[in-house]
């Protein structure tokens, strides 16, 4: 349609992009305003090149809570790498008296904070402190467990089942189908 209006690709973008602007405008709902708003300014800039902050960086770490890093997880779990798997985890940070079930089965992982599993497949005793330097990278679990700082019950490798499910996915992602990075 846009052809046979005269109009060329970047004529056409630019006309999308000011009725996305408006849209967007009008909107009351926040997340449907910053998506419009969001794809307008990619039909006319392209997805920005810049580093993607970072998730894992130690400011976020500890501003994170204990549960907050396990859902965490379960977001960046790959669901199709997940699917058959099933296991329970028995968290315990005795720094902070915490306690979580963490749980994979349907290709989802889920975690209640406050409870424990009566007969997990491992249960997993780490400070909250300690546990930090994993989730930044900074001390491998092995180390951790070599150290003596993580103490295990039961069997290991569900640990590297999760980790064998975790994707880093770059935030920098195409909203509107033909943009690119600048």
């Amino acid at each position: 349609m846009l052809a046979t209006s005269g109009f060329s690709t970047g004529a056409g973008k630019d006309m999308l992009a000011d009725v996305f602007e408006q849209i967007g405008y009008q909107q009351e709902n926040p997340g449907l305003r910053n998506s419009f708003l969001a794809g307008a300014y990619e039909l006319r800039s392209g997805i920005p090149a810049s580093e993607a902050a970072s998730s894992s960086s130690p400011d976020v770490i500890r501003a994170m809570s204990t549960e907050l890093f396990l859902n965490f997880l379960g977001i960046r779990m790959n669901s199709t790498k997940a699917e058959g798997m099933r296991f329970t985890i028995n968290l315990i940070t005795p720094d902070n008296g915490e306690k979580f079930l963490v749980e994979m089965e349907n290709a989802t992982l889920t975690n209640i904070q406050g409870f424990l599993a009566p007969k997990p497949d491992l249960t997993l005793t780490i400070k909250r402190s300690d546990l930090e330097k994993t989730m930044m990278g900074a001390k491998s679990r092995e180390a951790q467990f070599a150290d003596g700082t993580a103490k295990a019950a039961g069997d290991v490798g569900v640990l590297k089942q999760l980790a064998s499910m975790m994707v880093d996915s770059d935030p920098r992602f195409p909203i509107m189908s033909g943009t690119r990075l600048r």
